[in-house]
């Protein structure tokens, strides 16, 4: 349980991380969802959606945090964390791209 919660910490700690480059932009890149929130857009069905994803990436986060504390053997411990890498690399590479498809609506 004490590894559960320094993972959900870490992982918080992380969102915000990952939004400091959206706190720099000028408020008129915002448009429409200036004040509104990250999720002020969407409708109710697509926020489950959302909220849905972001559980499961946690949750196979949260997986991979309990194999790599319980794993004794250096090199499998090694490859586990790869791998939780790689996920966290395809996370952000999918924030970000999806951060530039708002960008781009924005200026049009």
């Amino acid at each position: 349980m004490k590894q559960l919660y320094k993972s959900t910490a870490a992982l918080l700690l992380l969102l915000p991380i990952s939004m400091i480059g959206s706190a720099a932009e000028p408020a008129k890149e915002m448009g429409m969802h200036q004040g509104m929130g990250m999720m002020g857009g969407m409708t109710e069905e697509q926020k489950t959606e959302h909220m849905r994803t972001m559980q499961e990436h946690m949750l196979k986060m949260h997986d991979l945090s309990n194999q790599i504390l319980s794993e004794k053997d250096a090199a499998k411990k090694e490859a586990l964390k790869n791998q939780q890498l790689e996920l966290m690399k395809s996370h952000h590479a999918q924030m970000m791209q999806h951060r530039q498809q708002r960008r781009q609506e924005h200026k049009q």
